[in-house]
């Protein structure tokens, strides 16, 4: 069995996640299998983009179903996290469907552009997840999930917006650990450890 998947999308962050991962001696296979992608022990479903188009890679891989049944740890970051709730206002995409709730476009204003990008600070973190509340991560969005039950940590941009959730086997990232220094790397290794 496959101890470390990247879904291979053509497409994202993948060089730079694998990267993170072989920094903490582990060798991740990046990979665009269904059957693999539903059995590895960890799966990563990166994203960077927009979720029509993602929703649309996953479906024309034949990879929906398998990622809809999986029951090890999956982690979906940037757009990855998103895709796991039920829809996305981006496109009227319906997503995954594993988490309940809706994916937002965020509200400019003066001081908070659109998309968010940058150092943001953790404003509130559950135990188990490797961050705690001052750390600073790295954001590059322009829709956020719901704040709802599976929000594990927040992090404020006008509003608590879901910087991680956590759900059974499934975590998600808003930010983009790979990017994160320490704190990313505390994530990704909690996230290991599940």
């Amino acid at each position: 069995m496959t101890a470390l998947a990247i879904l291979d999308l053509g497409y994202g962050n993948m060089g730079s996640i694998r990267l993170a991962f072989a920094r903490l001696g582990v060798e991740a296979v990046l990979t665009a299998d269904p059957r693999i992608a539903e059995q590895a022990e960890r799966l990563i479903l990166p994203g960077v983009g927009a979720a029509g188009f993602a929703m649309q890679g996953l479906s024309d891989g034949g990879l929906v179903e398998p990622l809809r049944r999986r029951s090890r740890p999956t982690l979906g970051i940037c757009l990855g996290m998103q895709l796991l709730f039920d829809h996305s206002d981006e496109s009227d995409t319906d997503c995954l469907g594993l988490i309940p709730g809706r994916v937002r476009a965020l509200a400019p204003a003066p001081g908070r552009p659109v998309p968010h990008m940058g150092w943001t600070s953790i404003a509130r973190a559950d135990a188990g997840i490797g961050l705690t509340v001052g750390d600073y991560v790295y954001f590059a969005h322009s829709f956020a999930c719901d704040d709802g039950p599976a929000t594990a940590a927040s992090a404020s941009y006008g509003e608590a917006i879901p910087a991680v959730v956590r759900q059974g086997n499934l975590w998600g990232a808003q930010f983009h650990p790979e990017r994160s220094s320490a704190a990313g790397a505390r994530f990704l290794t909690a996230f290991l450890g599940s």
